[in-house]
């Protein structure tokens, strides 16, 4: 065979050895926009370190292998003891060791620590997704175990630690550990209030003995997780260790590990308590309320994950096109493209300024704030995460048949991309609790229509989307079955708010048109082709930093 028919020409280079951070102008201007200048040169220390990281060849190996050679669980050992392990293989460890030395499960007491984590974790998603799980769970069990002084003191400094330890031993002997959580079983699902799992509490122990099924319980191999089970008092909270205080394994018996769509490189399991010792967290009968902040905190974690793997498919989209030459030009100089990209772009955009609004709320703390999260954060998670899968596509699209190869990256990304529409409750739950903030807590509404009222007067598209919005709240007649449309009106309008605010004109404009005016199509790539929509390609370019 003639060795020119092997000639490589037209190819795309790798996009390796990028900072993932300072080459993200939307990520890099909404940490300056929110943290406070004495903290924000080591907070863009940190941040560019690990994008540097997140780019690397070196990180984008580990997550290839990590997925190639997913968890393996081995119940017993070689005598037939039980051991319930799952094993990883070492580029998993490095993945998790490095996020967790960035402080990823390190928030909730540090300066503007939110806005920091979650731009890390922004960040660190694009080298590989399916860690997030431990990282997130980690980081959200701290405001739980804190409705309990005494546990917060003895686990908190562990969950925050910036030091990763892998495998099972007494807690006390180690520098840092990892939390999942075992909320849903085969027969409830989402309805945890019908869980089964029996707590018996100990005589004089403080402790409980817990016996039941967990259908899904998240990262089995951590450290301690919190559970909901049934206890005398009603459906409670509980926090089961792996290891006991006297060094001996606790029982806990992972039966399976889920086969599932992606996220394969983590492990999620089916386990058995048989007589597990527990310790209550909060009150008997009051296990949804002692939980539900730790729920809370993973949602945001799904809305600023999916904004990750947004930006991650975009920015590999871009790339492609920007070194494709087709029909006697660059892709990306080609109309109906560049129409495309854009409209990818904005998406991308308004999903990373939105979560990370929301980590600044988590970070400021206040009444105001805190009403404000209430209705946005489960607008935000209804409306982001269900945007990521349609966007992660389109993107794929954009490289063709060479997307549609696992070699791309982006079949893992297009895999990962529904996770975080599911975890932590799906669109219908999401969609139901914004019903059940605006009928118990009206301050969440007003602390909302505050919020993006903060733009009102600067698009006619968005006031008119606001007063549509209102005039929806307005009519309660049949609310339960219009609820989906209400909650992608709320994200929508207050996407466009931010945007009208902090975003460069063309982007701002892009996004009123076509979100809220209606100047747009049911797929991307139907923008009004007379916006700059060349400004809004070049702002996405991940090269353009």
């Amino acid at each position: 065979m003639a060795a020119t028919t092997h000639t490589v020409t037209n190819q795309v280079p790798p996009l390796v050895g990028q900072d993932v951070f300072a080459t993200d102008r939307v990520l890099s201007e909404a940490v300056e926009r929110h943290i406070e200048p004495g903290i924000l040169p080591v907070a863009l220390e940190e941040l560019g370190e690990l994008g540097r990281a997140a780019g690397s060849a070196q990180a984008q190996k580990w997550g290839v292998q990590a997925n190639a050679h997913p968890p393996v669980l081995r119940t017993h050992d070689r005598y037939g003891h039980r051991v319930d392990e799952v094993e990883f293989h070492p580029s998993w460890h490095r993945l998790l060791g490095h996020a967790v030395s960035a402080g990823l499960t390190d928030a909730w007491g540090r300066p503007a620590g939110h806005v920091r984590r979650a731009a890390g974790f922004l960040v660190w998603t694009q080298a590989e997704a399916g860690h997030g799980c431990p990282l997130s769970m980690t980081h959200a069990a701290v405001p739980a175990l804190r409705t309990d002084p005494e546990l917060a003191a003895v686990w908190e400094p562990l969950l925050t630690s910036h030091t990763y330890v892998q495998g099972l031993r007494n807690p006390r002997e180690k520098a840092g550990v990892l939390f999942g959580m075992g909320m849903t079983e085969k027969q409830g699902g989402t309805d945890v209030r019908s869980n089964t799992t029996r707590a018996e509490p100990l005589s004089g122990e403080g402790g409980y003995l817990l016996t039941g099924h967990k259908w899904f319980c998240s990262a089995p191999m951590s450290d301690g997780f919190l559970v909901l089970a049934q206890a005398p008092g009603g459906l409670s909270c509980f926090l089961v260790p792996r290891v006991l205080p006297d060094g001996s394994r606790n029982v806990f018996l992972i039966q399976r590990l889920k086969d599932k769509l992606g996220n394969r490189s983590n492990a999620s399991a089916e386990v058995e308590f048989d007589g597990t010792w527990a310790r209550l967290v909060g009150e008997e009968g009051r296990g949804v309320r002692t939980i539900i902040e730790m729920v809370a905190a993973t949602r945001l974690d799904c809305v600023v994950g999916s904004a990750g793997l947004m930006r991650q498919a975009v920015a590999q989209a871009v790339h492609h096109s920007a070194y494709r030459d087709a029909f006697g030009g660059p892709l990306i100089d080609k109309p109906l493209m560049r129409n495309v990209l854009a409209d990818l772009a904005l998406e991308s955009e308004a999903a990373t300024v939105l979560g990370m609004r929301l980590a600044a709320a988590y970070d400021a703390d206040t009444d105001q704030e805190r009403a404000f999260l209430r209705l946005a954060l489960p607008a935000a998670k209804f409306w982001v995460t269900k945007r990521c899968t349609a966007v992660v596509g389109e993107a794929l699209e954009c490289l063709g048949g060479n997307g549609y190869v696992e070699e791309s990256g982006m079949p893992r990304l297009l895999r990962e991309a529904p996770l975080n529409s599911i975890w932590e409750g799906s669109g219908n739950v999401q969609a139901l609790d914004v019903l059940r903030a605006l009928s118990r807590e009206p301050r969440a509404l007003d602390a909302f229509l505050r919020e993006v009222g903060k733009a009102r007067g600067a698009d006619h598209r968005l006031d008119a989307a606001i007063k549509g919005l209102l005039t929806e709240l307005a009519d309660l007649a049949g609310i339960e079955a219009r609820a989906r449309r209400l909650v992608e009106r709320f994200a929508l309008v207050l996407q466009g708010s931010l945007l009208v605010r902090w975003a460069p004109p063309e982007v701002a404009d892009a996004f009123c048109a076509s979100r809220l005016g209606g100047d747009g199509g049911a797929v991307f790539g139907t923008l009004p082709h007379s916006l700059d929509l060349a400004s809004v390609v070049a702002r996405a370019r991940l090269s353009a930093g």
